[in-house]
């Protein structure tokens, strides 16, 4: 019967994740799902999927052949309020739910990773630590009996019959005493362990609205996802800049809104001093992931920005994520700069993002080269 379960259990996930990745498109362009969001744990809304169940009751006899009845009546309901929708007292039964799933964000990352096709990532580098592993070095003579060890124990008795002379070649038969016994001792040593920052950074200018934002919040949700995925330890950092930039925590970044002018160079040398102080890329594995509308203050503070681009934030990172969100007040200008400065550069990846159903489509472009 268990097994029966199990197996039944395993059938409806595989239907769950083939609903996930069919719909997939839609779920990433959903705000509301990152608000449903646990530790561990998304709960997905499922409304497509029938669960099987038992229905009770008789026959009303209101079906169709059923009882007396003229051309042109209403099948079912009164045919004084003409068998339509909405007509009559109101009730007090419950109304059709969709089917709630909770999924982990490791196979959430999994689902993303199939359907758009993405690499697995190799790791560089490494933090000492990060995690502790216990490692059996030593015996004791007392502990636990799930940790007596029999080869030990086996030792210490053959030596002490041995010793004793009651030990017979011909009838070798070896008896422990509980002084012979022998127990596994461990140590707690640090394991070094392959981490990773990702380092946001979004013009909160007035140029940038709410919908621009909404769009960051869900992009950088999935990026999160599947980076988590990838790595054991995963740190986040979060840059906010207008015409100068600063270091912010997660909700602040999400929610703040400046009406000043923009100078993307500074959120890039709060970027490359975060980097130089904390993260240093012989152990860090550095994520950066830059949003705007591509409106920058001046030229020259575009070359000011490419150079910090070329000599400090691309030489320490992993990957550079431009995402230029459209905006009905920013010029886009930034992004065609940034492609006549460095063309197919292997660690920057831009992006266009005119609206959420361009979303998946940017996760994609930012992922695919598993770097």
């Amino acid at each position: 019967m268990i097994s029966r379960i199990d197996k039944d259990h395993s059938r409806f996930r595989e239907i769950v994740r083939g609903k996930i990745r069919q719909n997939l498109r839609k779920y990433i362009s959903r705000g509301d799902l990152m608000s449903r969001k646990g530790k561990d744990t998304v709960s997905i809304p499922m409304p497509q999927i029938d669960i099987p169940r038992f229905t009770l009751g008789g026959n009303q006899k209101s079906g169709v052949g059923q009882g007396d009845g003229e051309p042109g009546d209403p099948i079912g309901g009164d045919p004084q309020d003409g068998g339509q929708p909405g007509k009559g007292e109101a009730g007090q039964g419950e109304g059709q739910k969709a089917l709630e799933v909770e999924v982990t964000l490791d196979e959430l990352a999994a689902i993303l990773g199939e359907e758009l096709g993405l690499p697995r990532i190799e790791p560089k580098g490494s933090e000492a630590l990060d995690t502790k592993k216990d490692r059996y070095i030593s015996l004791r003579s007392t502990g636990p009996e799930s940790l007596r060890s029999f080869k030990a124990t086996f030792k210490r008795a053959l030596r002490r019959q041995v010793a004793s002379g009651t030990y017979q070649p011909g009838r070798p038969i070896i008896v422990p005493v509980r002084e012979d016994r022998r127990y596994r001792s461990w140590r707690t040593e640090p394991r070094p362990q392959s981490n990773a920052v990702i380092i946001y950074m979004m013009d909160v200018s007035g140029s940038m609205g709410d919908e621009q934002k909404e769009i960051v919040r869900i992009e950088s949700f999935w990026i999160d996802t599947w980076l988590r995925s990838q790595y054991q330890g995963l740190e986040s950092r979060y840059i906010i800049h207008d015409a100068s930039a600063r270091l912010v925590d997660r909700e602040v970044f999400f929610r703040t809104r400046e009406s000043g002018g923009t100078m993307i160079s500074s959120a890039y040398k709060v970027c490359a001093e975060l980097i130089e102080k904390e993260f240093s890329p012989e152990n860090w594995n550095i994520y950066a992931f830059h949003f705007s509308d591509g409106d920058n203050w001046s030229v020259d503070d575009t070359s000011t920005c490419i150079g910090l681009l070329r000599n400090v934030l691309l030489p320490a990172c992993n990957q550079f994520g431009y995402g230029q969100v459209e905006s009905p007040y920013g010029s886009g200008q930034f992004i065609k700069d940034i492609k006549g400065s460095f063309g197919d550069h292997p660690k920057l990846v831009t992006s266009e993002i005119t609206s959420k159903d361009d979303i998946m489509d940017s996760i994609r472009e930012f992922l695919k080269r598993g770097r």
